[in-house]
């Protein structure tokens, strides 16, 4: 049983951009809480935090469509490296860097990732071994090949 839950686990894992979206919902946790610390942490205080929970959220969701919606990972992958790029700016330097380097990171590894295709390895070969026959044109003019 625990053997057919990790395959299971692991074709799930596989099937969707796992750790981009991963990156994305650890760097929205990080500038999330980062606002919610003591104040002896904090670089910014009252208002100024309300983007970074804003922010935080908004990428932790992206995360959480990357994982549960796989078409959409192109992008959610921009928005969460936009968003951690503004993170830098608006929300104690995107929590300490911390949060723009792994918003960044997953923003890419969600954009850059590809659904795994098995292809025939007999159709591929001839494929590339056949090239298709020229087609005859038709021109207008009568000129002979």
């Amino acid at each position: 049983m625990l053997l057919n839950l990790r395959r299971r686990w692991q074709r799930w894992r596989r099937s969707r951009p796992f750790w981009g979206g991963l990156f994305a919902i650890l760097a929205g946790s990080w500038i999330c809480v980062l606002p919610l610390a003591p104040l002896k942490i904090m670089l910014q205080q009252g208002v100024a935090g309300i983007p970074s929970v804003l922010m935080g959220i908004v990428m932790i969701v992206l995360g959480l469509t990357a994982w549960f919606a796989p078409p959409q990972r192109s992008l959610a992958g921009v928005l969460t490296t936009l968003i951690a790029t503004a993170a830098l700016v608006l929300s104690n330097l995107g929590g300490f860097l911390i949060g723009t380097l792994l918003g960044i990171l997953g923003g890419g590894l969600m954009f850059a990732w590809q659904p795994h295709t098995v292809r025939d390895a007999g159709k591929a070969e001839s494929a590339v071994a056949a090239p298709p026959p020229p087609t005859p044109h038709h021109d207008p003019q009568g000129a002979q090949p």
